[in-house]
């Protein structure tokens, strides 16, 4: 029962990173892009999808 009891923080915070923020930017009306946002876009968040390049943006 002990080891629930310390996974329990574990599983809390895990679930929040994967929270699904491609969902969200799309609903946002945004599209998650690698690098930075086009010229006549502005970035309105981030995407959860890392890559080599680095984090996705949400661009709108």
């Amino acid at each position: 029962m002990k080891i629930l009891f310390l996974l329990f923080p574990f599983f809390l915070l895990f679930l929040q990173g994967a929270a699904g923020n491609d969902i969200r930017c799309t609903i946002e009306g945004g599209r998650c892009r690698f690098g930075g946002c086009q010229f006549a876009e502005k970035q309105i968040g981030k995407c959860y999808r890392i890559s080599l390049w680095g984090q996705a943006v949400c661009c709108g």
